[in-house]
């Protein structure tokens, strides 16, 4: 079964750029071969390729939920409200993008959001953000052990 990670976000709006941050540090740890991290940024649409190929894709961003800043969410994209849920700056989102697939049927796609603290510019993350950047990747790959 093919994983495909995606990280989003712009990494120059701090907190925004999370989905950055989780990528690069997961494109550093042992995986398993039939996975693969793709830090995508703002740029949804150059990545598309690979979700051709995906059975499932799991998607990283910073997420709205109404929580403390660092708090981490789990949903499937179905329970995501739309563009707002999770969105390019370049006008298109994950929605759009699955819509565009030549695939009858998409993959399964499973969302990892972390609340924001602070989206202003600077390449860093939040203390509250970054203190629970650990616990969004043991999250990210339990979710990849689980077939």
């Amino acid at each position: 079964m093919q994983t495909v990670i995606l990280g989003l976000g712009n990494e120059l709006l701090g907190d925004e750029g999370v989905g950055v941050h989780a990528a690069r540090f997961l494109q550093g740890e042992k995986l398993s071969s039939d996975t693969k991290v793709i830090e995508v940024g703002t740029a949804i649409l150059n990545s598309m390729p690979e979700w051709e190929e995906a059975d499932r894709i799991i998607v990283v961003d910073a997420m709205k939920g109404d929580g403390a800043p660092g708090s981490i969410y789990k949903i499937s994209l179905e329970d995501c409200s739309g563009s707002p849920c999770i969105a390019s700056m370049h006008g298109f989102d994950i929605f759009r993008v699955l819509s565009l697939m030549g695939r009858k049927q998409p993959p399964p796609v499973t969302v990892f959001g972390i609340e924001p603290e602070l989206i202003h510019w600077s390449m860093s993350l939040s203390p509250n953000v970054a203190a629970s950047l650990p616990f969004l990747i043991s999250a990210v790959k339990v979710e990849i052990q689980n077939k």
